[in-house]
């Protein structure tokens, strides 16, 4: 396992941020080391597998499939990870997270244009063998930078003062 460094956090930042536009010379400008070292440290990331992948974010809606639905699934404990890739097959499905939990373990999100598509997913799930414990119509999904994955400056002891950079308004 490799020890991540405040160089590798400032990377893994500014790549969370917005990957597609970021070269290596603007992060390596924001984490105050040269444009190769960022190469060499994502090449780095990537081959650990810290980095899986880049990938875009579609708004779904907007290319014509405006029905999103979160099912909330049940499997055998002993089966579910090869259930996974089974549901990763199911034309429309766009995501899949399994939990530890023995019952509601697996959330599937789908994506579709209208009832036929929810029908053909519901039988395909069916299918598989899971029971499905609920499915609700999804409105929107934000996700956010995972927000410790930030660069620090070394030499800046504004942020080092134990409460990891979190400002206490009742001290002003």
């Amino acid at each position: 396992m490799v020890e991540l460094d405040n160089i590798d956090r400032g990377i893994l930042h500014e790549l969370q941020l917005d990957a597609r536009n970021q070269t290596a010379q603007a992060i390596a400008d924001k984490v105050d080391v040269s444009a190769s070292t960022v190469r060499n440290r994502i090449e780095t990331l990537e081959d650990e597998g810290i980095i899986e992948g880049y990938h875009p974010k579609i708004d779904y809606e907007s290319a014509n499939l405006p029905l999103q639905i979160m099912f909330v699934c049940s499997a055998p404990p002993t089966e579910r990870s090869e259930m996974v890739e089974l549901i990763l097959d199911v034309r429309g499905v766009v995501d899949v997270r399994e939990t530890l939990t023995g019952h509601r373990n697996l959330y599937v999100e789908a994506v579709g244009t209208g009832t036929s598509d929810t029908v053909r997913i519901t039988d395909a799930l069916h299918e598989i063998g899971l029971s499905i414990e609920s499915s609700e119509i999804l409105r929107q999904r934000r996700v956010q930078p995972f927000n410790h994955f930030f660069y620090t400056d070394p030499y800046d002891n504004s942020r080092n003062d134990g409460n990891d950079g979190i400002e206490d308004d009742d001290n002003e």
